[in-house]
């Protein structure tokens, strides 16, 4: 494997899907694996997501700080604006956050008036 990561985002990004296809795997596979949505392996490419840099990482047989040093500390943590936040919500919160949270959507409305026209 070719250990020079590329500094630039998106070259590192070609770089990382390169690097997996070459072994036989792929984000796709990767998610799978996971048990999680392709998109949710995607959102590394633009925002910091802990759990999937350490998924790749570990699939490529490196740290995620060799990766992306810009994202984690030397000592192996992340980097984060937040850093007491929790990398999961527990289930009860998540659930309260989902519905505590009014979307402003009116679907139900728009479906209805798109079946009488």
């Amino acid at each position: 494997m070719n250990n020079e990561i590329p500094i630039n985002p998106s070259q590192r990004w070609e770089w990382l899907k390169y690097q997996l296809r070459s072994q036989g795997s792929s984000l796709r596979k990767l998610s799978d694996e996971l048990g999680v949505t392709g998109n949710a392996v995607q959102l590394v490419k633009y925002t910091p997501y802990p759990r999937m840099e350490r998924a790749i990482a570990k699939k490529l047989g490196l740290t995620p700080h060799a990766v992306w040093p810009e994202r984690w500390n030397h000592d192996g943590t992340p980097c984060r604006e937040r850093p007491n936040r929790a990398e999961k919500l527990t289930t009860a919160k998540a659930q309260n956050r989902i519905c505590n949270k009014d979307s402003g959507s009116n679907a139900i409305a728009h479906r209805q008036m798109a079946q009488g026209a």
